[in-house]
């Protein structure tokens, strides 16, 4: 740096930590020198949040709220949206980089997640790591679902109808709580412009504070690696963790390749299938809401449908088969667990085995659909076993691993299709499997025969 530049660095630096920060998160942040193809998706998910809030800002200049019809008899928040795409300089391609943009958050997010339960990334130290990510998550369920319904097409229209209408079904508060969230007696103006507002401001600075949270964390324990292996413990006479290599050139230069190959990727589906077959985009939202007109089949996008299944698995024959799961989680929590989890499991045992008797079991598909995603936190106090990494762990968390994700995936693929009985059953089949998986983590976690963690991280 010649001396000009240097001093205004000094001058910035007295003033405001910068090259403190920059040391501290990049050139003297070491992280383990054994990240994987695993590591890119933490990175991509930070590139496609700034994708989405960039392109969102210039929709918002374009779109207007507004559920009234126009001249042409057409919803004006509708006909905006026509007008962005057809009538605005590169509105079009702004539009598509948000719509899959969408759809690419939540597959980089479930990758990341996928990775951390792979490796054992939500174990201690980093328990507040993975609980910052469960929340990011459900922030982006609520960020994703106030913004399908902007668009104010049919799937739009009564897909926010149908999910709003599940708050009714909770007992005493749920028909006036449908009411104060939709802010009419059905999904209306008000509904939008609510909606819009959480969308554009409440959500996405909630959801940049639980970012910011993630990484502080992180970056306070450390990095995971696909061995679970502390790379702080073993340090040169430095303090610098043996297995360990600056963050900033190695791994910028590393995440700079995987963004490049996302971009090409991401730039193929927006150029030539933005609409992904009509998973991203339905056919049925390039039609203007009619509230007098049902489409004859609802489902949520691609990434609610997996606990959009479990939701609709919930009948009132399967309530004896979750009133028989939980009376074996109270017993076995009776015989093993401590005096905590004993007084935890008799407290839930005593109100939902009863509540299943005399609640519809509508509220109880909603319950469930919330403990699906819940249930994610709690993964730091399920893992009983001794290793973290799914390179050390027997055959017993493999199986269960690979049963959660086809339970997952075939839970995914129902949620598209409309209901029929050989689907109901297929879907309860998988609900209770994807349960299953958390239920008896404490106990395969445990019997699983693991081999001795390495000392040093390893190159496989």
């Amino acid at each position: 740096m010649t001396s000009k530049s240097q001093a205004l660095l000094n001058w910035i630096d007295e003033r405001f930590p910068l090259t403190s920060t920059y040391k501290a998160h990049l050139a003297e942040y070491y992280a383990p020198k054994n990240f994987n193809f695993w590591y890119f998706f933490g990175s991509l998910a930070l590139l496609v949040l700034v994708i989405q809030i960039v392109t969102g800002i210039f929709l918002v200049m374009h779109y207007k709220p507004d559920a009234s019809l126009n001249a042409a008899g057409v919803p004006v928040a509708f006909a905006s949206v026509e007008y962005i795409m057809r009538d605005v300089p590169g509105g079009w391609i702004i539009r598509y980089m948000h719509s899959t943009g969408a759809s690419a958050f939540f597959i980089v997010v479930y990758m990341h997640m996928f990775r951390g339960l792979l490796y054992g990334s939500y174990r201690k130290p980093r328990e507040l790591v993975w609980i910052f990510g469960a929340l990011i998550f459900l922030c982006l369920m609520a960020e994703a679902f106030m913004g399908y319904l902007l668009p104010w097409g049919q799937m739009s229209f009564w897909g926010a109808q149908v999910i709003v209408n599940l708050f009714s079904a909770i007992p005493l508060i749920g028909p006036d709580l449908s009411i104060w969230i939709r802010g009419d007696f059905v999904v209306s103006d008000a509904t939008l412009n609510r909606f819009f507002s959480f969308h554009v401001i409440a959500v996405p600075l909630v959801l940049l504070g639980l970012v910011a949270a993630h990484l502080v964390a992180l970056h306070e324990v450390g990095s995971n690696n696909p061995d679970g292996v502390e790379i702080k413990k073993k340090k040169d006479a430095n303090g610098i963790p043996l297995d360990g290599i600056p963050f900033h050139p190695y791994y910028t230069v590393k995440d700079i390749f995987g963004v490049a190959v996302f971009l090409i990727v991401f730039s193929a589906i927006i150029f030539f299938a933005p609409e992904g077959g009509g998973y991203f985009l339905e056919f049925n939202n390039f039609i203007p809401a009619d509230p007098l007109k049902t489409p004859p089949h609802i489902a949520p996008v691609w990434y609610f449908t997996p606990f959009y299944s479990i939701l609709r698995a919930v009948t009132s024959d399967f309530l004896i088969v979750l009133q028989a799961g939980v009376a074996a989680i109270w017993v076995w929590a009776l015989l093993r667990a401590p005096a905590i989890g004993k007084a935890i499991a008799t407290a839930v045992a005593v109100i939902v085995i009863p509540g299943m008797f005399f609640i519809d079991a509508k509220f109880w598909g909603v319950v469930m659909m919330g403990a699906g995603v819940v249930v994610l936190a709690f993964l730091p106090w399920l893992d009983q076993s001794p290793v973290k990494s799914i390179r050390y762990k027997g055959a017993l968390t493999k199986v269960a691993i690979a049963i959660f994700v086809v339970a997952f995936v075939i839970l995914g693929y129902l949620g598209v299709l409309p209901p029929t009985p050989g689907r109901n059953l297929t879907a309860q089949i998988c609900t209770v499997l994807y349960f299953l998986f958390f239920a008896l983590m404490p106990i395969y976690s445990k019997l699983d025969k693991t081999k001795p963690e390495p000392e040093r991280v390893t190159w496989k």
